[in-house]
């Protein structure tokens, strides 16, 4: 069953069985059945259809934002933003699909050579609950406009917003089938992923759900894209604007109450700047106003469970036993249990789950470095790979910094984001392969190469 339970107040607000296994195979036959149809339409078409999508979601963005809070419990005015970037990368592949995806001339030993970008089939996603509908819309966006049909699996505990998804693009015009939200069962993924007509699968969540959705896709001969955890490090300079790199700080670690892959989790801080840098941002920290999420000023809402409360709590309580020191927070809200103190955490051992695992919360930890090799044993000293930022004014050092971490994004005086126009994804345990940007709408197509001799 998908229960949508609202984080703040524990309410129920709706459930959805699951779908047999007879409706999915329905649907799985669908899918195929209206590809056919579907790769035939002109980028034109489907370029307006998405434009249309855009315009839908902007107009409800106010609907949708706040069906966001309540299912995941992510402050009002981020879910609000998130549905704005939606629309953005709808209106982004509207415009840039058909270049993207234009035959290229290759020279060769032959007369003319040229690489073709087709369409697969029907592409199978399966989505997390912290950017319900970011992470959907990045998926159907290329994929759809490539000449794809797609099918969700999205996270039980996001439900509405999964029907919210499916209902803006049949109102904008989509033909029934070219995308469908399934209800499934953990154990019907295979179901899905076994299918003939099912040509790829994208998956965006912990690196466990990650490996058994690469298994299943090898032993069914199926591609995959997986984008994985985080432990993204956030590298500061003596030589950085402070008050830039804090707000940066405040941004990259706290937003969406720290459940974000690409959020910054570990702060690596040079000797020089480190006791002014902790006490700025201890101050900026105690200035978060927890509280409702669907109050405009708060910052910090609840998690999304009490699993996940329950697990930070203990990763922090570990640590901390382990010789790591607790600047500020570390513990649950006295006034809403579903709430998590914004934590600091000092030197935490290289062995404690706050440094070696991936930590989904509101909770930063801070380490110091004295010398460039050290900034980049510590930034590489995780499992992890997707993001990582650098704050310094010499290109130089960012530039050999950058060089030399293990990240599929580097932001330089930034945080790290995901936006329509650049590729993104991670390496190690973060996962592989692209999405967005030009390299993102060709992971699903069909490369194929043709030779007039």
């Amino acid at each position: 069953m998908y229960q949508s339970k609202n984080p703040f107040t524990a309410k129920i607000e709706r459930e959805y069985n699951n779908i047999t296994d007879l409706e999915l195979n329905n649907k799985i036959n669908l899918s195929h059945t209206i590809f056919e149809d579907w790769k035939q339409k002109s980028f034109k078409y489907r370029a307006e259809l998405f434009n249309k999508i855009a315009y839908l979601l902007e107009e409800r963005k106010q609907q949708y934002g706040e069906l966001i809070t309540i299912e995941m419990g992510k402050p009002i005015g981020q879910s609000i933003a998130e549905i704005e970037k939606s629309a953005l990368v709808c209106r982004f592949y509207a415009k840039n699909a058909e270049s993207f995806l234009k035959r290229d001339k290759i020279e060769s030993s032959a007369k003319n050579s040229y690489v073709y970008y087709e369409p697969l089939g029907s592409i199978f996603a399966i989505m997390p609950w912290n950017f319900p509908f970011w992470q959907v819309f990045r998926f159907i966006a290329p994929t759809i406009m490539a000449g794809n049909t797609g099918m969700l699996k999205h996270a039980s505990n996001v439900p509405q917003c999964a029907e919210a998804i499916e209902s803006v693009l049949l109102d904008a015009g989509l033909p029934k089938g070219v995308f469908q939200n399934l209800y499934i069962t953990h154990k019907q993924v295979e179901n899905v992923i076994s299918s003939k007509y099912v040509k790829a699968v994208t998956l965006t969540g912990s690196n466990i759900a990650g490996s058994k959705v690469a298994e299943l896709s090898g032993k069914y001969t199926k591609k995959t894209v997986l984008e994985l955890g985080g432990s993204d490090p956030f590298i500061v300079f003596p030589d950085t604007q402070l008050d830039k790199t804090l707000n940066g700080a405040i941004l990259s670690r706290f937003l969406n109450v720290g459940q974000s892959c690409i959020a910054a989790k570990r702060f690596i801080i040079h000797k020089n700047i480190a006791d002014e840098f902790i006490n700025k941002f201890k101050q900026l920290v105690e200035e978060l106003k927890s509280g409702n999420p669907l109050d405009n000023n708060t910052f910090i809402g609840p998690l999304v469970n009490e699993y996940a409360i329950t697990e930070l709590d203990k990763q922090v309580r570990e640590s901390i036993n382990m010789g790591a020191k607790c600047i500020i927070g570390g513990k649950i809200a006295s006034n809403n249990k579903n709430i998590y103190e914004p934590t600091l955490i000092l030197n935490p051992p290289k062995d404690s789950p706050i440094w070696k695992d991936e930590v989904f919360g509101p909770v930063a930890a801070i380490v110091i470095f004295e010398t460039e090799e050290d900034a980049v044993k510590l930034a590489n000293d995780t499992i992890f790979g997707l993001g990582a930022s650098v704050w310094t004014e010499n290109d130089n050092i960012a530039e050999s910094i950058c060089t030399k971490i293990n990240a599929g994004t580097i932001a330089v005086n930034g945080i790290v984001k995901s936006e329509p126009s650049l590729p993104f994804g991670g390496i190690n345990e973060s996962g592989y392969g692209r999405e967005l940007g030009s390299f993102g709408i060709k992971e699903f197509v069909n490369i194929k190469t043709v030779s007039f001799f």
